[in-house]
């Protein structure tokens, strides 16, 4: 009995210490290409098509970002990697066909803290950069329809820009890849046993998403070990999104829906010179 008991409380202390250390690191498991030893931005040259500009944001953070302008009349993209990614691959991959032949531009800022940023990540930290990121895209685009990309926790951060826009500068749609429902679904699937009032940054995209306007598409890999297509399937019914499984991981899926979301997203709104300009 008394080595039971012993057993028992050096697990109990074994449990609390693993807590504890979750409690204290979670952001860098969050975040960790901020924390990363990665090549510093200016080792890295902005994808062809593209340039790399500073975003600046409401509370004084400056961000590294790339750009591309749309065609005139035409849309911006502006996407969100996820948490231990880099703008670049996406930056690349929408100033690529088809979002080209279509005329859309794009805006991908790599979030505070990550390289090239100041300050340090956090939910409330990235929504503001997202807000900053459409700002950005408003400014250099006036009047362009901006849609929303996202991967992983980018998705996240895309509906909570989404929902913090006001109705009169909603975005064009939403196209998330690979998102959760929540990150407190997310973590449990990592970390079954870590209580959900551990997380300081929640990203409750579950609640965020519903009664947004316009169109959402939806995008999950079968067999995604990181996120899994179950959480991406919640999402998709809370905010009534179209959402499409296919056969593939958290990273094999990326674009392979680009051609359906640019006549989702551009068919209604192409821009009038769009085809044009391909033809010239």
């Amino acid at each position: 009995m008394r080595i039971l008991i012993i057993l028992s409380a050096a697990a109990v202390v074994l449990c609390a210490g693993l807590v504890g250390i979750l409690a204290l690191a979670q952001r860098r498991l969050i975040y960790p290409g901020a924390y990363q030893d990665v090549a510093s931005v200016g080792e890295r040259a902005a994808p062809a098509g593209t340039e790399a500009i500073t975003v600046g944001t409401a509370d004084g953070e400056r961000l590294h970002a790339l750009w591309r302008a749309p065609r005139p009349g035409c849309g911006v993209v502006v996407s969100f990697h996820g948490n231990a990614s880099m703008p670049e691959f996406h930056a690349e991959r929408f100033a690529a066909d088809p979002w080209r032949a279509a005329g859309w531009g794009v805006l991908a800022p790599a979030y505070r803290g990550y390289p090239g940023s100041t300050g340090a990540p956090s939910e409330e930290g990235l929504i503001a950069d997202g807000l900053a990121a459409v700002a950005e895209a408003r400014a250099r685009a006036p009047g362009a329809p901006v849609l929303l990309h996202g991967h992983s926790l980018g998705a996240a951060v895309a509906v909570a820009v989404a929902a913090r826009l006001p109705p009169a500068g909603a975005p064009a749609g939403l196209y998330l890849e690979a998102p959760f429902d929540s990150l407190v679904s997310a973590a449990r699937v990592h970390f079954p046993a870590a209580p959900g009032w551990l997380l300081r940054d929640t990203y409750r995209s579950d609640a965020r998403i519903a009664g947004l306007r316009g169109p959402i598409l939806i995008v999950h890999g079968t067999d995604d070990p990181v996120v899994p297509e179950r959480l991406g399937r919640r999402l998709a019914e809370a905010g009534k999104a179209r959402f499409e499984a296919l056969p593939g991981d958290h990273v094999s899926i990326l674009g392979a829906r680009d051609k359906e979301a640019v006549a989702l997203f551009g068919g209604a709104r192409a821009c009038p010179d769009a085809a044009a300009a391909e033809v010239r």
